[in-house]
């Protein structure tokens, strides 16, 4: 099922599935998403399900709505689309089933995303309602407030090949979502949050497996060291000085 994964200055904060007909986003504790802060408006913002299509409108908000950068009235979404509300982005992700070629076909086939520079987050997130670390879905509306408190990771994940073409390459896990796999196989996400690093199945009659054993369906915490399985590739999570 498609949805939508709440980011704060690069920082995760939840996950919301796209299953009511109309998902409300705003400063109102009535909305799905409720997002507490001056920058947002009471009501700002619906996500419109037709069909198997998506669209985001703007509620004549105060400061506007913006997809990728450019402000919008309302727009058909498509997946990895970033809304942006305030210092808020909320990045869609259709469901993999209609998906098609959205996801990038796998890190192994370009090695460019393979990056070794850390952008830090500088804004710690408290979310009044914390997701639940077994799946990361919020099934009701989730209050979220910013606090100007700043904080420094001491650690950092990241992910180097053990097989396959790319073996020893290096992929740095800096930013909220990572995608990994490859499309019409296989396809997993790494999502960065205030818990820690968590692997989620996405596409594939397989599941990926770390340490031998199969993830299931939820969200997988990840540890030091851990061997991840993943669209016929071994790779290791570990965690590195920041």
């Amino acid at each position: 099922m498609a949805k939508l994964i709440l980011t704060l200055d690069g920082s995760y904060i939840n996950e919301y599935t796209l299953s009511h007909p109309r998902t409300t986003i705003g400063r109102k504790s009535t909305n799905h998403i409720h997002l507490d802060n001056l920058a947002v408006s009471g009501e700002h913002a619906v996500v419109i399900k037709q069909g198997s299509d998506f669209f985001i409108e703007d509620l004549d908000s105060t400061n506007g709505t913006r997809l990728n950068h450019s402000v919008i009235k309302k727009q058909l979404l498509k997946n990895d689309d970033v809304i942006e509300l305030g210092r808020f982005n909320l990045t869609f992700l259709a469901d993999a089933a209609n998906n098609g070629d959205a996801f990038e076909k796998t890190m192994m086939v370009h090695p460019s995303v393979f990056d070794t520079k850390l952008h830090q987050s500088q804004s710690e997130v408290k979310p009044a309602t914390a997701p639940n670390p077994s799946n990361g879905i919020a099934s009701h509306s989730t209050s979220v407030q910013i606090s100007e408190s700043e904080t420094q990771p001491s650690t950092v994940g990241k992910v180097q090949v053990l097989s396959g073409a790319n073996i020893g390459r290096e992929l740095v896990l800096n930013k909220a979502l990572t995608t990994l796999g490859k499309t019409g196989v296989q396809v997993a996400v790494i999502t960065k949050r205030p818990g820690g690093y968590f692997l989620t199945h996405v596409e594939g009659k397989v599941l990926p497996v770390v340490n031998g054993v199969s993830i299931g369906v939820q969200a997988r915490a990840l540890a030091d060291h851990d061997v991840i399985e993943l669209a016929g590739v071994k790779m290791e999570f570990y965690l590195a000085n920041a």
